[in-house]
């Protein structure tokens, strides 16, 4: 961590092999692992995990409980609610696991993740989207949906008008 310029409650365990932006808020009892990517003025709740080489841009709000795992990409001004929960691995078994199962899961710029919601690996949620509490996203979403349920479908297009 070349950067100092941030809070980290002393609860928290930051990597020193994490890059962590200026401005940024990490609360009580989060793990951000090695080679994590964190922008500027990004706000992470208690008890938040963020796996190795997730990358994070800047002006995102992480709320708690939140699990985020190796091979998920979050770009610029992304809200998450509370216990939303990434996966890495479509066809996870506890035989055989390696980093190669990983698969790249992208959420664009401005999207908004309600309370609850689990993010299936290989999704991409596309830019301005809005995806509803509780909802379990197997599929791309595309840019300026509303999408909920499990699986999630979206129910409106062209949602927001800015």
């Amino acid at each position: 961590m070349v950067n100092k310029n941030f809070f980290i409650h002393p609860s928290s365990i930051v990597s020193e092999d994490a890059s962590i932006g200026e401005d940024c808020k990490i609360w009580h009892f989060s793990h951000i692992r090695e080679g994590a990517k964190i922008g500027r003025n990004v706000t992470i709740g208690q008890n938040v995990y963020i796996d190795k080489d997730v990358e994070i841009g800047d002006n995102c709000k992480i709320q708690n409980n939140v699990s985020i795992y190796k091979g998920v990409v979050i770009k610029n001004n992304v809200f998450i609610g509370p216990s939303v929960v990434f996966t890495n691995d479509i066809y996870p078994t506890v035989e055989k696991w390696d980093e190669s199962s990983t698969v790249l899961t992208k959420v664009e710029d401005h999207v908004s993740l309600g309370a609850n919601s689990t993010i299936v690996a290989g999704v991409n949620i596309g830019k301005f989207s809005l995806i509803g509490a509780g909802s379990v996203v197997t599929k791309d979403i595309k840019n300026n949906s509303l999408a909920y349920g499990n699986p999630a479908q979206v129910k409106l297009n062209n949602y927001r008008k800015d």
